[in-house]
Protein backbone atom coordinates (compact mmCIF):
# COMPACT_ATOMS: atom_id res chain seq x y z
CA UNK A 1 0.00 0.00 0.00
CA UNK A 2 1.72 3.33 -0.87
CA UNK A 3 0.74 6.78 0.13
CA UNK A 4 -0.96 9.10 -2.17
CA UNK A 5 2.91 10.59 -3.05
CA UNK A 6 4.40 7.21 -3.55
CA UNK A 7 1.56 5.69 -5.49
CA UNK A 8 1.53 9.30 -7.87
CA UNK A 9 5.26 7.76 -9.13
CA UNK A 10 4.93 3.97 -8.82
CA UNK A 11 2.49 3.64 -12.16
CA UNK A 12 2.10 5.10 -14.93
CA UNK A 13 -0.42 8.63 -14.61
CA UNK A 14 -4.18 8.40 -15.85
CA UNK A 15 -5.52 11.55 -17.19
CA UNK A 16 -8.70 12.32 -17.92
CA UNK A 17 -9.12 13.62 -21.56
CA UNK A 18 -11.19 16.70 -21.24
CA UNK A 19 -11.91 18.52 -24.96
CA UNK A 20 -13.31 21.23 -22.75
CA UNK A 21 -10.83 22.12 -20.56
CA UNK A 22 -8.67 25.12 -21.03
CA UNK A 23 -5.14 25.03 -22.16
CA UNK A 24 -3.41 27.56 -19.03
CA UNK A 25 0.23 27.64 -20.79
CA UNK A 26 3.13 25.91 -19.71
CA UNK A 27 3.65 26.50 -15.65
CA UNK A 28 0.34 28.33 -15.66
CA UNK A 29 1.86 30.86 -17.72
CA UNK A 30 -1.11 31.80 -20.27
CA UNK A 31 0.94 33.33 -23.13
CA UNK A 32 2.71 29.78 -23.48
CA UNK A 33 -0.33 27.85 -24.68
CA UNK A 34 1.44 27.93 -28.15
CA UNK A 35 5.01 28.40 -29.06
CA UNK A 36 4.22 31.84 -30.27
CA UNK A 37 3.42 32.86 -26.56
CA UNK A 38 6.94 33.03 -25.91
CA UNK A 39 7.41 36.34 -28.60
CA UNK A 40 4.74 37.96 -26.44
CA UNK A 41 6.08 37.28 -23.07
CA UNK A 42 9.62 38.22 -23.97
CA UNK A 43 8.25 41.66 -25.47
CA UNK A 44 6.39 42.17 -22.29
CA UNK A 45 9.33 41.36 -20.27
CA UNK A 46 11.20 43.75 -22.57
CA UNK A 47 8.34 46.66 -22.22
CA UNK A 48 8.69 46.43 -18.50
CA UNK A 49 12.61 46.18 -18.12
CA UNK A 50 12.25 49.48 -20.13
CA UNK A 51 10.00 51.16 -17.05
CA UNK A 52 11.31 49.86 -13.94
CA UNK A 53 15.51 51.00 -16.12
CA UNK A 54 13.78 54.13 -16.10
CA UNK A 55 12.22 54.37 -12.76
CA UNK A 56 16.04 52.78 -11.54
CA UNK A 57 17.55 56.09 -12.74
CA UNK A 58 15.41 59.01 -12.21
CA UNK A 59 14.47 58.11 -8.08
CA UNK A 60 15.80 59.55 -5.26
CA UNK A 61 18.68 56.78 -4.29
CA UNK A 62 16.72 54.54 -1.04
CA UNK A 63 15.64 51.08 -0.48
CA UNK A 64 13.39 51.59 -3.14
CA UNK A 65 16.65 51.61 -5.59
CA UNK A 66 17.52 48.11 -4.52
CA UNK A 67 13.81 46.82 -5.14
CA UNK A 68 13.72 48.31 -8.37
CA UNK A 69 17.09 46.55 -9.62
CA UNK A 70 15.12 43.13 -7.64
CA UNK A 71 11.66 43.78 -9.88
CA UNK A 72 13.96 44.22 -13.15
CA UNK A 73 15.96 41.04 -11.76
CA UNK A 74 12.92 39.10 -11.17
CA UNK A 75 11.07 40.29 -14.68
CA UNK A 76 13.99 39.08 -17.19
CA UNK A 77 14.19 35.70 -15.04
CA UNK A 78 10.75 34.62 -14.85
CA UNK A 79 10.89 34.77 -19.02
CA UNK A 80 14.46 33.71 -19.31
CA UNK A 81 14.80 30.70 -16.72
CA UNK A 82 11.75 29.36 -17.99
CA UNK A 83 13.07 29.57 -21.72
CA UNK A 84 16.55 28.27 -20.31
CA UNK A 85 15.06 24.74 -19.59
CA UNK A 86 12.11 24.81 -22.47
CA UNK A 87 14.78 24.83 -24.92
CA UNK A 88 16.33 21.61 -23.83
CA UNK A 89 13.88 19.70 -22.28
CA UNK A 90 10.49 20.20 -24.23
CA UNK A 91 9.77 17.41 -26.72
CA UNK A 92 7.90 19.55 -29.30
CA UNK A 93 10.97 21.30 -31.51
CA UNK A 94 8.55 24.32 -32.58
CA UNK A 95 8.62 25.34 -28.42
CA UNK A 96 12.14 24.48 -27.88
CA UNK A 97 12.79 26.85 -30.90
CA UNK A 98 10.88 29.57 -30.11
CA UNK A 99 12.65 29.62 -26.07
CA UNK A 100 16.08 29.51 -28.13
CA UNK A 101 14.54 32.43 -29.60
CA UNK A 102 13.94 34.09 -26.40
CA UNK A 103 17.14 33.41 -24.69
CA UNK A 104 19.06 35.16 -27.71
CA UNK A 105 16.58 38.42 -27.66
CA UNK A 106 16.98 38.42 -23.81
CA UNK A 107 20.63 38.00 -23.71
CA UNK A 108 21.63 40.34 -26.36
CA UNK A 109 18.83 43.00 -26.19
CA UNK A 110 18.96 43.56 -22.68
CA UNK A 111 22.66 44.59 -21.36
CA UNK A 112 21.87 45.86 -18.18
CA UNK A 113 24.91 45.23 -16.47
CA UNK A 114 26.40 47.26 -19.31
CA UNK A 115 23.79 50.16 -18.36
CA UNK A 116 26.17 53.25 -16.85
CA UNK A 117 22.88 55.15 -16.10
CA UNK A 118 21.88 51.65 -14.39
CA UNK A 119 25.01 51.46 -12.16
CA UNK A 120 25.36 54.83 -11.48
CA UNK A 121 22.04 55.00 -9.95
CA UNK A 122 23.55 51.92 -7.71
CA UNK A 123 26.55 53.64 -7.08
CA UNK A 124 25.11 56.97 -5.77
CA UNK A 125 23.32 54.85 -3.26
CA UNK A 126 26.35 52.93 -2.35
CA UNK A 127 28.32 56.09 -2.28
CA UNK A 128 26.42 58.27 0.43
CA UNK A 129 27.38 56.32 3.55
CA UNK A 130 23.97 58.01 5.43
CA UNK A 131 21.96 56.19 3.50
CA UNK A 132 23.88 53.15 3.46
CA UNK A 133 23.73 53.40 7.17
CA UNK A 134 19.57 52.89 7.25
CA UNK A 135 19.74 49.62 4.90
CA UNK A 136 18.87 46.49 6.33
CA UNK A 137 21.64 43.77 6.29
CA UNK A 138 19.85 42.04 3.52
CA UNK A 139 19.27 45.11 1.00
CA UNK A 140 22.54 45.98 1.44
CA UNK A 141 23.87 42.68 0.76
CA UNK A 142 22.07 42.76 -2.35
CA UNK A 143 22.83 45.85 -3.55
CA UNK A 144 26.32 44.66 -3.23
CA UNK A 145 26.12 41.80 -5.53
CA UNK A 146 24.34 43.84 -8.10
CA UNK A 147 27.32 45.95 -7.92
CA UNK A 148 29.64 43.07 -8.66
CA UNK A 149 27.75 41.85 -11.48
CA UNK A 150 28.36 45.46 -12.91
CA UNK A 151 31.75 45.44 -12.21
CA UNK A 152 32.75 41.65 -13.35
CA UNK A 153 30.65 43.21 -16.68
CA UNK A 154 33.55 45.65 -17.02
CA UNK A 155 31.12 48.56 -16.30
CA UNK A 156 34.13 50.53 -15.75
CA UNK A 157 35.93 49.27 -19.10
CA UNK A 158 35.21 51.83 -22.21
CA UNK A 159 31.54 50.29 -23.54
CA UNK A 160 33.09 49.20 -26.77
CA UNK A 161 35.92 47.38 -25.75
CA UNK A 162 34.14 45.44 -22.98
CA UNK A 163 31.40 44.26 -25.34
CA UNK A 164 34.14 43.31 -27.56
CA UNK A 165 35.88 41.15 -24.62
CA UNK A 166 32.81 39.73 -23.66
CA UNK A 167 31.78 38.53 -27.15
CA UNK A 168 35.50 36.91 -27.41
CA UNK A 169 35.09 35.47 -24.26
CA UNK A 170 31.55 33.76 -25.01
CA UNK A 171 33.42 32.59 -28.58
CA UNK A 172 36.53 30.94 -26.19
CA UNK A 173 34.68 29.62 -24.12
CA UNK A 174 32.36 27.60 -26.49
CA UNK A 175 35.93 26.62 -29.14
CA UNK A 176 37.27 25.29 -25.16
CA UNK A 177 34.06 23.17 -24.33
CA UNK A 178 33.26 21.81 -28.09
CA UNK A 179 36.95 21.09 -28.03
CA UNK A 180 37.28 18.95 -24.69
CA UNK A 181 34.63 16.78 -25.72
CA UNK A 182 36.26 15.99 -29.71
CA UNK A 183 37.84 12.52 -29.81
CA UNK A 184 41.50 12.32 -31.03
CA UNK A 185 42.20 11.22 -34.31
CA UNK A 186 44.64 8.48 -34.04
CA UNK A 187 45.89 6.29 -37.00
CA UNK A 188 45.62 2.58 -36.66
CA UNK A 189 48.94 1.50 -36.98
CA UNK A 190 49.71 3.33 -34.02
CA UNK A 191 47.29 1.44 -31.63
CA UNK A 192 47.78 -2.23 -31.12
CA UNK A 193 45.05 -4.33 -33.05
CA UNK A 194 43.75 -6.12 -30.22
CA UNK A 195 42.50 -2.71 -28.60
CA UNK A 196 40.77 -1.45 -31.88
CA UNK A 197 37.67 -3.16 -30.83
CA UNK A 198 37.38 -0.33 -27.40
CA UNK A 199 37.47 2.58 -29.32
CA UNK A 200 35.36 4.19 -32.63
CA UNK A 201 36.64 3.77 -35.86
CA UNK A 202 36.88 6.07 -38.82
CA UNK A 203 38.60 5.35 -41.67
CA UNK A 204 41.89 4.62 -41.56
CA UNK A 205 41.98 6.56 -38.35
CA UNK A 206 40.75 5.77 -34.18
CA UNK A 207 38.82 8.65 -31.98
CA UNK A 208 40.22 8.19 -28.78
CA UNK A 209 38.68 9.94 -26.35
CA UNK A 210 41.22 11.68 -24.22
CA UNK A 211 42.96 10.67 -20.77
CA UNK A 212 40.44 11.21 -17.73
CA UNK A 213 42.26 10.63 -14.39
CA UNK A 214 39.30 9.94 -11.84
CA UNK A 215 44.48 11.38 -6.77
CA UNK A 216 51.53 12.43 -1.07
CA UNK A 217 49.53 11.47 1.98
CA UNK A 218 49.30 7.87 4.38
CA UNK A 219 45.63 7.23 3.17
CA UNK A 220 46.09 8.23 -0.48
CA UNK A 221 49.34 6.07 -0.46
CA UNK A 222 47.30 3.02 0.88
CA UNK A 223 44.61 3.44 -1.60
CA UNK A 224 47.51 3.79 -4.38
CA UNK A 225 48.88 0.22 -2.55
CA UNK A 226 45.75 -0.97 -3.26
CA UNK A 227 45.53 -0.37 -6.70
CA UNK A 228 48.71 -1.17 -7.26
CA UNK A 229 48.11 -4.92 -5.48
CA UNK A 230 45.03 -4.90 -8.13
CA UNK A 231 47.01 -4.21 -11.37
CA UNK A 232 50.23 -6.43 -10.55
CA UNK A 233 47.88 -8.94 -10.14
CA UNK A 234 45.71 -8.45 -13.30
CA UNK A 235 48.78 -7.65 -15.19
CA UNK A 236 51.75 -8.87 -14.17
CA UNK A 237 54.09 -7.35 -16.73
CA UNK A 238 52.47 -3.97 -16.56
CA UNK A 239 52.30 -2.81 -12.65
CA UNK A 240 53.14 0.73 -12.83
CA UNK A 241 49.86 2.60 -11.87
CA UNK A 242 49.45 5.75 -13.68
CA UNK A 243 46.49 7.85 -13.95
CA UNK A 244 44.36 6.65 -16.19
CA UNK A 245 44.37 3.00 -13.92
CA UNK A 246 42.17 5.10 -11.08
CA UNK A 247 38.58 4.83 -12.56
CA UNK A 248 38.60 1.24 -13.71
CA UNK A 249 41.09 -0.46 -10.77
CA UNK A 250 39.16 1.40 -7.86
CA UNK A 251 35.66 -0.08 -9.41
CA UNK A 252 37.41 -3.31 -9.59
CA UNK A 253 37.96 -2.82 -5.85
CA UNK A 254 34.49 -1.75 -4.91
CA UNK A 255 33.05 -4.51 -6.96
CA UNK A 256 34.65 -7.18 -4.05
CA UNK A 257 31.77 -5.88 -1.91
CA UNK A 258 29.66 -7.11 -4.17
CA UNK A 259 27.48 -3.97 -4.65
CA UNK A 260 25.43 -5.79 -7.42
CA UNK A 261 22.68 -3.14 -8.10
CA UNK A 262 20.20 -5.59 -8.99
CA UNK A 263 20.37 -7.00 -5.67
CA UNK A 264 19.50 -3.49 -4.33
CA UNK A 265 16.80 -2.29 -7.04
CA UNK A 266 13.80 -4.05 -5.81
CA UNK A 267 13.89 -2.30 -2.39
CA UNK A 268 13.76 1.12 -4.09
CA UNK A 269 11.33 1.72 -6.04
CA UNK A 270 11.04 5.68 -7.40
CA UNK A 271 7.31 5.43 -5.10
CA UNK A 272 9.18 3.88 -2.28
CA UNK A 273 12.02 6.84 -2.78
CA UNK A 274 9.63 9.81 -3.55
CA UNK A 275 7.49 8.14 0.79
CA UNK A 276 11.04 8.25 2.15
CA UNK A 277 11.64 11.94 1.35
CA UNK A 278 8.32 12.63 1.83
CA UNK A 279 8.92 11.47 5.43
CA UNK A 280 12.27 12.94 6.01
CA UNK A 281 11.00 16.55 4.77
CA UNK A 282 7.73 15.88 7.52
CA UNK A 283 10.22 14.98 10.35
CA UNK A 284 12.95 17.58 9.96
CA UNK A 285 10.72 20.72 8.53
CA UNK A 286 7.08 20.08 9.06
CA UNK A 287 6.69 20.00 5.02
CA UNK A 288 4.89 17.61 3.53
CA UNK A 289 5.01 16.65 -0.55
CA UNK A 290 1.76 16.97 -2.18
CA UNK A 291 0.88 15.31 -5.30
CA UNK A 292 -1.68 17.25 -8.09
CA UNK A 293 -2.83 16.80 -11.03
CA UNK A 294 -1.89 19.26 -14.01
CA UNK A 295 -3.90 21.19 -15.72
CA UNK A 296 -4.18 21.08 -19.27
CA UNK A 297 -1.04 22.50 -21.15
CA UNK A 298 0.64 22.71 -17.67
CA UNK A 299 3.69 20.54 -18.67
CA UNK A 300 5.86 19.61 -21.29
CA UNK A 301 5.34 15.63 -21.29
CA UNK A 302 2.25 13.43 -19.27
CA UNK A 303 5.01 11.69 -17.64
CA UNK A 304 5.83 15.05 -15.49
CA UNK A 305 4.38 14.88 -11.64
CA UNK A 306 3.60 17.97 -10.15
CA UNK A 307 4.37 18.27 -6.50
CA UNK A 308 3.10 21.01 -4.19
CA UNK A 309 4.98 21.94 -1.02
CA UNK A 310 3.36 22.23 2.06
CA UNK A 311 4.13 23.22 5.35
CA UNK A 312 2.05 22.02 8.82
CA UNK A 313 1.56 25.59 9.91
CA UNK A 314 2.84 28.11 6.87
CA UNK A 315 0.54 26.64 4.03
CA UNK A 316 1.83 26.50 0.52
CA UNK A 317 5.87 27.03 -0.19
CA UNK A 318 5.99 25.96 -3.91
CA UNK A 319 5.96 24.06 -6.31
CA UNK A 320 8.32 21.39 -7.40
CA UNK A 321 7.95 19.59 -11.42
CA UNK A 322 9.83 15.92 -11.50
CA UNK A 323 10.63 15.57 -15.07
CA UNK A 324 12.45 11.55 -13.97
CA UNK A 325 11.43 9.70 -16.83
CA UNK A 326 13.54 8.77 -20.20
CA UNK A 327 12.52 10.10 -23.34
CA UNK A 328 14.12 10.94 -26.59
CA UNK A 329 16.09 14.21 -27.28
CA UNK A 330 15.82 14.53 -23.45
CA UNK A 331 19.21 15.43 -21.93
CA UNK A 332 20.68 12.70 -20.21
CA UNK A 333 21.47 14.96 -16.58
CA UNK A 334 20.46 14.99 -13.26
CA UNK A 335 19.66 18.77 -12.41
CA UNK A 336 17.77 21.21 -10.89
CA UNK A 337 16.34 23.97 -12.74
CA UNK A 338 14.85 27.44 -11.13
CA UNK A 339 11.51 28.16 -13.47
CA UNK A 340 10.55 31.21 -10.61
CA UNK A 341 12.41 32.62 -7.15
CA UNK A 342 10.58 33.55 -4.16
CA UNK A 343 10.38 37.49 -3.44
CA UNK A 344 8.53 39.93 -0.96
CA UNK A 345 6.46 41.18 -4.01
CA UNK A 346 5.76 44.78 -3.25
CA UNK A 347 3.67 46.06 -5.58
CA UNK A 348 1.16 43.17 -3.90
CA UNK A 349 2.20 42.61 -0.66
CA UNK A 350 2.21 38.81 -1.32
CA UNK A 351 5.32 36.37 -1.46
CA UNK A 352 5.80 35.18 -4.57
CA UNK A 353 6.27 31.44 -4.95
CA UNK A 354 9.26 29.52 -5.95
CA UNK A 355 9.10 27.32 -9.15
CA UNK A 356 11.48 24.18 -10.10
CA UNK A 357 12.08 21.61 -12.01
CA UNK A 358 14.07 18.70 -11.03
CA UNK A 359 15.38 16.45 -14.59
CA UNK A 360 16.92 13.08 -14.07
CA UNK A 361 16.78 10.06 -17.05
CA UNK A 362 14.41 7.33 -15.00
CA UNK A 363 13.26 4.28 -16.77
CA UNK A 364 9.53 4.52 -17.01
CA UNK A 365 7.26 1.62 -14.39
CA UNK A 366 6.20 -1.16 -16.41
CA UNK A 367 2.92 -3.08 -16.47
CA UNK A 368 4.87 -5.61 -14.11
CA UNK A 369 6.78 -3.48 -11.43
CA UNK A 370 7.28 0.31 -10.90
CA UNK A 371 10.66 1.99 -11.66
CA UNK A 372 13.11 1.01 -9.91
CA UNK A 373 16.19 2.79 -8.96
CA UNK A 374 20.00 1.44 -8.13
CA UNK A 375 21.98 2.62 -5.23
CA UNK A 376 23.39 5.49 -7.17
CA UNK A 377 20.04 6.80 -8.70
CA UNK A 378 18.59 6.92 -5.28
CA UNK A 379 21.40 9.05 -3.64
CA UNK A 380 21.33 11.40 -6.71
CA UNK A 381 17.56 12.07 -6.49
CA UNK A 382 18.03 13.06 -2.45
CA UNK A 383 21.40 14.96 -3.96
CA UNK A 384 18.45 17.06 -6.86
CA UNK A 385 16.02 17.16 -3.57
CA UNK A 386 18.50 18.88 -1.62
CA UNK A 387 18.68 21.80 -4.60
CA UNK A 388 14.81 21.93 -4.31
CA UNK A 389 14.05 21.78 -0.97
CA UNK A 390 16.38 24.67 -0.80
CA UNK A 391 14.59 26.66 -3.29
CA UNK A 392 11.70 25.77 -1.50
CA UNK A 393 12.33 26.67 2.37
CA UNK A 394 14.01 29.60 1.27
CA UNK A 395 12.18 33.16 2.30
CA UNK A 396 14.43 35.69 0.84
CA UNK A 397 12.93 39.32 0.65
CA UNK A 398 14.47 39.96 -2.91
CA UNK A 399 13.88 37.15 -6.06
CA UNK A 400 17.71 37.88 -6.76
CA UNK A 401 19.08 36.15 -3.77
CA UNK A 402 16.85 33.39 -3.51
CA UNK A 403 18.84 30.79 -4.36
CA UNK A 404 21.81 32.38 -5.82
CA UNK A 405 23.90 31.65 -3.32
CA UNK A 406 28.10 31.78 -3.34
CA UNK A 407 29.29 28.48 -4.71
CA UNK A 408 31.04 27.76 -2.21
CA UNK A 409 28.07 26.86 -0.44
CA UNK A 410 25.68 26.30 -3.50
CA UNK A 411 26.18 22.48 -2.78
CA UNK A 412 25.59 22.11 0.96
CA UNK A 413 21.94 21.49 1.16
CA UNK A 414 22.55 18.72 -1.62
CA UNK A 415 25.23 16.65 -0.19
CA UNK A 416 24.09 17.15 2.95
CA UNK A 417 20.93 15.16 2.02
CA UNK A 418 23.89 12.02 0.67
CA UNK A 419 24.35 11.44 4.47
CA UNK A 420 20.50 10.72 5.06
CA UNK A 421 20.73 8.89 1.97
CA UNK A 422 23.04 6.14 3.35
CA UNK A 423 22.19 6.25 6.81
CA UNK A 424 20.61 2.74 7.27
CA UNK A 425 17.95 5.01 9.99
CA UNK A 426 16.49 6.77 7.19
CA UNK A 427 16.31 4.46 4.46
CA UNK A 428 14.49 1.43 6.73
CA UNK A 429 12.00 3.92 6.78
CA UNK A 430 10.85 3.02 3.24
CA UNK A 431 12.97 0.99 1.27
CA UNK A 432 11.20 -2.22 1.07
CA UNK A 433 11.03 -5.14 -1.85
CA UNK A 434 8.29 -3.41 -3.85
CA UNK A 435 6.42 -7.29 -4.04
CA UNK A 436 7.32 -8.56 -0.89
CA UNK A 437 7.11 -5.65 1.54
CA UNK A 438 10.44 -6.96 3.18
CA UNK A 439 12.78 -4.74 4.45
CA UNK A 440 16.57 -3.48 2.81
CA UNK A 441 18.94 -5.62 5.15
CA UNK A 442 20.64 -3.54 7.31
CA UNK A 443 23.97 -5.76 6.07
CA UNK A 444 23.63 -4.76 2.31
CA UNK A 445 23.55 -0.96 3.44
CA UNK A 446 26.55 -1.25 5.87
CA UNK A 447 28.51 -3.26 2.89
CA UNK A 448 27.42 -0.51 0.08
CA UNK A 449 28.71 2.61 2.45
CA UNK A 450 32.04 0.62 2.88
CA UNK A 451 32.29 0.49 -0.80
CA UNK A 452 31.61 4.11 -1.39
CA UNK A 453 34.91 4.89 1.11
CA UNK A 454 36.88 2.46 -1.18
CA UNK A 455 39.72 4.86 -3.11
CA UNK A 456 38.01 7.64 -1.51
CA UNK A 457 41.42 9.75 -0.28
CA UNK A 458 42.34 9.03 -3.89
CA UNK A 459 39.68 10.32 -5.13
CA UNK A 460 39.37 13.44 -2.63
CA UNK A 461 43.40 14.05 -3.32
CA UNK A 462 42.39 14.39 -7.17
CA UNK A 463 40.03 16.65 -6.64
CA UNK A 464 42.57 19.04 -4.45
CA UNK A 465 45.04 18.85 -7.48
CA UNK A 466 42.33 20.22 -9.83
CA UNK A 467 41.53 22.70 -7.33
CA UNK A 468 44.73 24.22 -7.23
CA UNK A 469 45.55 23.67 -11.14
CA UNK A 470 42.24 25.37 -11.53
CA UNK A 471 43.42 28.56 -8.87
CA UNK A 472 47.15 28.47 -10.57
CA UNK A 473 45.54 28.90 -14.14
CA UNK A 474 43.51 32.02 -12.60
CA UNK A 475 46.00 33.92 -11.38
CA UNK A 476 48.52 36.58 -13.11
CA UNK A 477 50.09 35.25 -16.48
CA UNK A 478 52.45 32.08 -15.71
CA UNK A 479 54.66 32.69 -18.93
CA UNK A 480 54.59 29.36 -19.67
CA UNK A 481 52.47 26.60 -21.01
CA UNK A 482 49.01 25.64 -19.61
CA UNK A 483 51.02 21.63 -20.21
CA UNK A 484 53.92 23.06 -18.35
CA UNK A 485 51.48 24.17 -15.84
CA UNK A 486 49.66 20.69 -15.50
CA UNK A 487 52.93 18.76 -15.03
CA UNK A 488 54.34 21.14 -12.14
CA UNK A 489 50.91 20.93 -10.09
CA UNK A 490 51.33 17.17 -10.98
CA UNK A 491 54.26 16.62 -9.31
CA UNK A 492 53.65 18.46 -6.25
CA UNK A 493 49.85 17.68 -5.79
CA UNK A 494 49.22 14.14 -7.21
CA UNK A 495 50.51 11.19 -6.21
CA UNK A 496 50.56 9.41 -9.37
CA UNK A 497 53.12 10.32 -11.97
CA UNK A 498 52.57 13.27 -15.68
CA UNK A 499 52.21 11.32 -18.67
CA UNK A 500 54.58 12.65 -21.19
CA UNK A 501 53.26 13.88 -24.37
CA UNK A 502 50.13 14.24 -22.91
CA UNK A 503 47.57 18.13 -22.04
CA UNK A 504 44.25 16.52 -20.13
CA UNK A 505 43.73 19.99 -19.15
CA UNK A 506 42.38 20.92 -23.16
CA UNK A 507 39.26 18.49 -21.39
CA UNK A 508 38.79 20.09 -18.16
CA UNK A 509 35.71 21.51 -18.94
CA UNK A 510 35.07 22.49 -15.93
CA UNK A 511 37.05 25.47 -16.17
CA UNK A 512 34.43 26.85 -18.12
CA UNK A 513 31.13 28.26 -15.64
CA UNK A 514 33.16 26.88 -12.83
CA UNK A 515 36.62 28.91 -13.17
CA UNK A 516 38.64 29.51 -10.27
CA UNK A 517 35.98 28.21 -8.28
CA UNK A 518 36.56 24.54 -8.79
CA UNK A 519 37.35 24.10 -4.95
CA UNK A 520 33.59 25.21 -3.99
CA UNK A 521 32.50 21.77 -4.15
CA UNK A 522 35.45 20.32 -1.68
CA UNK A 523 34.14 23.41 0.96
CA UNK A 524 30.63 22.63 0.51
CA UNK A 525 31.57 18.87 1.02
CA UNK A 526 33.04 19.85 4.05
CA UNK A 527 30.81 22.07 5.16
CA UNK A 528 28.17 19.44 4.59
CA UNK A 529 29.94 16.88 6.67
CA UNK A 530 30.46 19.72 9.39
CA UNK A 531 26.67 19.92 9.53
CA UNK A 532 26.14 16.42 9.33
CA UNK A 533 28.35 15.63 12.88
CA UNK A 534 26.96 18.76 14.54
CA UNK A 535 23.54 17.89 13.83
CA UNK A 536 22.11 14.91 12.82
CA UNK A 537 24.67 12.07 12.83
CA UNK A 538 23.15 11.23 16.79
CA UNK A 539 19.82 11.16 15.52
CA UNK A 540 19.23 12.11 11.71
CA UNK A 541 15.63 12.71 12.70
CA UNK A 542 15.82 15.35 15.13
CA UNK A 543 14.53 18.98 16.06
CA UNK A 544 17.47 19.75 14.45
CA UNK A 545 15.97 20.18 11.32
CA UNK A 546 14.15 23.16 12.08
CA UNK A 547 17.04 25.26 13.25
CA UNK A 548 19.15 23.79 10.13
CA UNK A 549 16.37 25.43 8.16
CA UNK A 550 16.04 28.74 9.93
CA UNK A 551 19.61 29.30 10.15
CA UNK A 552 20.58 27.98 6.95
CA UNK A 553 18.36 27.11 4.16
CA UNK A 554 15.88 30.21 5.08
CA UNK A 555 18.59 32.70 4.08
CA UNK A 556 19.08 31.23 0.53
CA UNK A 557 22.04 33.50 -0.72
CA UNK A 558 20.72 36.62 1.44
CA UNK A 559 23.41 36.08 3.97
CA UNK A 560 27.28 35.41 4.01
CA UNK A 561 27.55 31.61 3.62
CA UNK A 562 30.02 32.10 7.06
CA UNK A 563 27.40 33.76 8.95
CA UNK A 564 25.16 30.42 8.10
CA UNK A 565 28.08 28.00 9.29
CA UNK A 566 28.46 29.93 12.79
CA UNK A 567 25.37 27.87 13.69
CA UNK A 568 27.94 25.34 13.73
CA UNK A 569 28.64 27.57 17.40
CA UNK A 570 31.57 28.88 16.16
CA UNK A 571 33.54 29.94 12.78
CA UNK A 572 35.46 27.37 11.09
CA UNK A 573 38.83 27.47 10.47
CA UNK A 574 40.99 26.24 7.30
CA UNK A 575 42.23 23.46 9.64
CA UNK A 576 38.13 22.79 10.30
CA UNK A 577 37.06 22.53 6.93
CA UNK A 578 40.65 19.85 6.23
CA UNK A 579 39.83 17.50 9.35
CA UNK A 580 36.07 17.44 7.99
CA UNK A 581 37.16 16.20 4.71
CA UNK A 582 39.79 13.52 5.96
CA UNK A 583 37.16 12.64 8.64
CA UNK A 584 35.46 11.25 6.05
CA UNK A 585 38.10 8.84 4.21
CA UNK A 586 39.51 7.67 7.74
CA UNK A 587 36.81 6.78 10.77
CA UNK A 588 39.67 6.81 13.52
CA UNK A 589 41.20 10.13 12.32
CA UNK A 590 38.82 11.97 14.61
CA UNK A 591 40.00 10.04 18.04
CA UNK A 592 43.61 9.78 16.48
CA UNK A 593 43.17 13.95 16.29
CA UNK A 594 42.01 13.56 20.37
CA UNK A 595 45.19 11.15 21.03
CA UNK A 596 47.22 13.39 19.29
CA UNK A 597 45.87 16.78 21.37
CA UNK A 598 45.88 15.22 24.45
Amino acid sequence: TWSPVGAAFNARPHRKLDLFQKNVGLFGVPELSCPAGFQVATETALKNTERLVEKACSSSPGVQTVQCFDQLSDELCKVADLADFIKVAHPDPAFREAAEKTCIEIGTVVELNTNVELCKSLKNLLDNPDIVAQLDPDTRRVADLFMFDFEISGIHLDRKEAVALHVKLLDLNNEFLVGSHMPNRIARSAIPEHLHLNFATEGSFIQIGGLHADSPSDLTAKDFKMMRGMKKKLSPRHSELMPWDHPYLSGVLRAEYNIEPSLYSPYLSLGSCMEGLNNLFSQLYGVSLMSEQPRAGEVWSEDVRKLAVVHETEGLLGYIYCDFFHRQDKPHQDCHFTIRGGRQCQETGQYQLPVVVLMLSLPHPTKGAPTLLTPGMMENLFHEMGHAMHSMLGRTRYQHVTTRCATDFAEVPSILMEYFATDYRVISQFARHYETGQPLPESMVARLCESKKVCGAADTQLQIFYAVLDQIYHREPQNRSTTEILKDMQQKFYGLPYAPNTAWQLRFSHLIGYGAKYYSYLMSRAVASMVWKQCFIEDPLNEMGERYRREMLAHGGAKEPMLMVEMLQRRPTIGDFVDALVSELNPNFETFIMDSES
